[in-house]
């Protein structure tokens, strides 16, 4: 296993982290509540026994079952060998008070009395907005002071401003994690947001590095063209050592679902250790980025001219989901990102239909036709017309 230095703390972490949102299931069904409790315990076991040292869970995964499982896979001293990263679910906290409940239930699962990163997941501005009301950093650096975490972080889902602002709105983030790989460069914090953490000593852990599985099983005619290469490796493969070449990562968390692909993202790491990609190979992911771009059903460019809806409406990221579920022939992630991370206002079932975006478009797409459409297929699981 590789090591880097995690931000300026002093400690080494693992380049491949354990994302725990994945494990494998009995039903077949991603992130059900029914897990492989066998299959995933050897996993974490192997994983561990392999050098991996940092472990990613939540509140919410697997339906509140993925902190209690892990709690039990550590037991036997395997927690002794890692760190744990876990996060506080700020939508479902309504008073201050409920910080410390949610800690004290998740201490109780991981059968730990110190969690060694405690995130607030999925920060938008929305709820940046709401810790500030609740004095919710207060509360988590009460419980720094008294022991019960390490260091205070945040994941995270919104534009670059919202994440630089979150950056700089407190001095004491340990961590921030953000959803990174090659088709999302751009997208939320995307590289801008690396590069102004890093810059600033903060550890970068980087999640969805392979959108949720869609880098890794990708349509057949952009599975054609990595096979057409004369260098054979799988498309997670070509994902994950793109990104473990670019500057300010600390760790790469993956939702590994079975054996085999821990298997394979552990002979991954190591491979990186040895071989950087040269311009044949960047050519040939810049080329792999763009047959996913041309499969988008919106030309939406994310420039923002549209904002704000008088009607409330998040049109950029309406769109971003949309064309995510389009091109990558995923019908699960854009759906619940949807109904999870956009209030019923901003939804695309707000919209009058009054046209003002359209007047400020420079792409000229015809919002107004467009929204029914996006509504039915995120919000009412229609498959897309272009399906």
């Amino acid at each position: 296993m590789q090591y880097r230095e995690f931000g300026r703390s002093g400690w080494e972490v693992s380049i491949l982290g354990f994302g725990c949102m994945r494990f494998p299931t009995l039903d077949a069904i991603p992130i059900s509540e029914n897990v492989n409790v066998e299959e995933a315990e050897a996993m974490v076991h192997h994983a561990i026994e392999s050098g991996v040292n940092y472990l990613d869970s939540a509140y919410t995964y697997h339906n509140g079952k993925s902190e209690a499982l892990l709690g039990e896979f550590l037991r036997g001293g395997y927690r002794e060998q890692v760190r744990l990263a876990t996060k506080c679910p700020v939508w479902m906290v309504e008073r201050g008070e409920d910080f410390d409940r949610f800690l004290a239930e998740q201490m109780r699962r991981l059968r730990t009395d110190h969690i060694e990163y405690y995130l607030f997941h999925g920060l938008n501005a929305r709820r940046w907005e709401a810790i500030g009301e609740l004095g919710l950093l207060a509360r988590a650096e009460a419980a720094v002071k008294d022991g019960r975490i390490g260091g205070i972080g945040f994941s995270f889902h919104d534009d670059f401003a919202t994440f630089k602002e979150i950056v700089d709105g407190y001095e004491g983030w340990a961590l921030c994690q953000i959803q990174y790989n090659y088709m999302d460069t751009e997208n939320q914090a995307g590289t801008r947001g690396l590069s102004y953490a890093a810059e600033k000593g903060l550890p970068v852990v980087v999640m969805e590095p392979l959108l949720g599985g869609n880098l890794a099983r990708p349509p057949r005619e952009i599975a054609a063209i990595f096979e057409g290469f004369p260098v054979r490796r799988t498309p997670a493969q070509w994902a994950l050592l793109w990104l473990w070449e670019q500057p300010g990562i600390s760790v790469v968390l993956s939702g590994m679902s079975d054996m085999q692909q821990l298997e394979e993202n552990l002979l991954t790491a190591e491979l990186s250790a040895t071989h950087a990609l040269n311009a044949e190979e960047l050519a040939l992911l810049e080329k792999v980025r763009g047959k996913f771009a041309e499969r988008a059903a919106v030309p939406c460019t994310a420039c923002g001219y549209c904002m704000p809806c008088p009607s409330g409406v998040n049109i950029p990221e309406v769109f971003a989901l949309y064309n995510s579920l389009v091109m990558y022939d995923d019908q699960l992630t854009p759906r619940f990102r949807y109904h999870r991370f956009l209030e019923e206002k901003e939804r695309a079932a707000a919209c009058t239909q009054c046209g003002e975006c359209e007047e400020k478009c420079p792409q000229a797409i015809k919002v107004s036709e467009l929204m029914p459409e996006v509504h039915a297929v995120l919000g009412e699981g229609r498959p897309p017309r272009q399906a």
